[in-house]
């Protein structure tokens, strides 16, 4: 077996019995149901066709349908290692965010962390799906999965936070009546306040509504949300630094422990959080475009991903050697 294949590659079939067993959540299932959703509105037929050949049958095409598999399996046994993949911590008050710092395990082990997840998956899928007789051999379903969910997740602020309060998890507060914790706020109530409240508690209507916003309010901004310097096929890192910025500006002030946050903290900080929707959509629509398109060479594309942060040794550049605390 080669060593790529040796880390994070799981059995295709284990994905039809999990599909459906529920699970603490990511930025929430409608959160990433959104991502994914608005990001398959902007894919070429060629990417289109590509996610649908690659989805597991029971998604019915659908691949907002399955955004939320990443999160239904990081509690369980076999899938613990991938449960450090969905954030990065970063120094608390600095506010700023860097790769070569800030990308690993709490055990200290190198490019685990969400966007060094998101070029892992990247890469996996270039160099599994579009090289022809590929010696690797990769689980693209899984890999396709995985990396729509991590852009999902890059771009909710606090998956890109402080270390010692654990992303807002350890700062409990009250939204409105409830108790609950930073985190969770921005994972799931704003967006569930803002369905109950400006969409008749339908989904489907917000993320109308952000489409709308795309091709409005925010068409202008949408060729700096999609480029990557340099044709890079992915850029998560300064997706991070955008998210660290704004947890720092929006999500940790005036939330201190302990407090109640209502209508001024929804209505100030709810722009944040459908802008955030609609650039992780773009972005991994723009990203599933750029790996499913068939123009460019295989060596090409391969050949991007030598901009990785110079710093990285990359899970896909270590040798057998160094690779087996990766093994799962």
């Amino acid at each position: 077996m080669s060593h790529l294949e040796l880390w994070w590659i799981k059995s295709t079939c284990s994905i039809f019995l999990l599909l459906s067993i529920p699970g603490v959540i990511g930025w929430g299932k409608e959160g990433h149901y959104a991502t994914c959703k608005i990001a398959q509105s902007f894919l070429s037929e060629e990417a289109l066709n590509a996610v649908k050949e690659l989805l597991p049958e029971t998604a019915e095409g659908d691949l907002a349908s399955v955004c939320s598999w990443p999160d239904e399996i990081k509690w369980m046994h076999k899938w613990h290692w991938t449960s450090e993949l969905h954030y990065v911590d970063t120094p608390d008050f600095r506010c700023n965010y860097d790769y070569c710092r800030d990308c690993h395990d709490s055990s200290g082990v190198k490019d685990r962390c969400v966007t060094g997840a998101i070029y892992n998956y990247t890469e996996q899928l270039i160099t599994g799906y579009n090289a022809s007789n590929s010696v690797v051999k990769y689980n693209l379903t899984e890999a396709l999965m995985f990396l729509s969910h991590y852009i999902g997740d890059v771009h909710q602020p606090l998956h890109v936070s402080f270390t010692s309060d654990e992303g807002g998890n350890t700062i409990i507060v009250r939204w409105y009546k409830r108790k609950t914790n930073l985190h969770h706020i921005w994972d799931t109530d704003m967006i569930e306040s803002a369905m109950k409240t400006f969409y008749d508690k339908d989904i489907d209507i917000m993320i109308s509504a952000i489409e709308k916003n795309i091709t409005d309010r925010w068409s202008n901004d949408i060729s700096s949300w999609v480029n990557c310097t340099s044709g890079e096929e992915v850029c998560p890192d300064p997706w991070a630094s955008e998210s660290i910025k704004y947890s720092c500006n929006y999500a940790y002030r005036n939330a201190t422990p302990g407090s109640t946050l209502g209508d001024e903290y929804f209505y100030s900080r709810l722009p944040i959080v459908e802008m955030r929707l609609a650039q992780g959509g773009v972005r991994l629509a723009a990203t599933l475009n750029r790996i499913f398109d068939p123009y460019p060479s295989v060596s090409q594309k391969v050949a991007y991903f030598g901009k990785y942060p110079t710093c990285a040794t990359h899970y896909l550049k270590l040798d057998v050697s160094q690779q087996t605390s990766f093994v799962n």
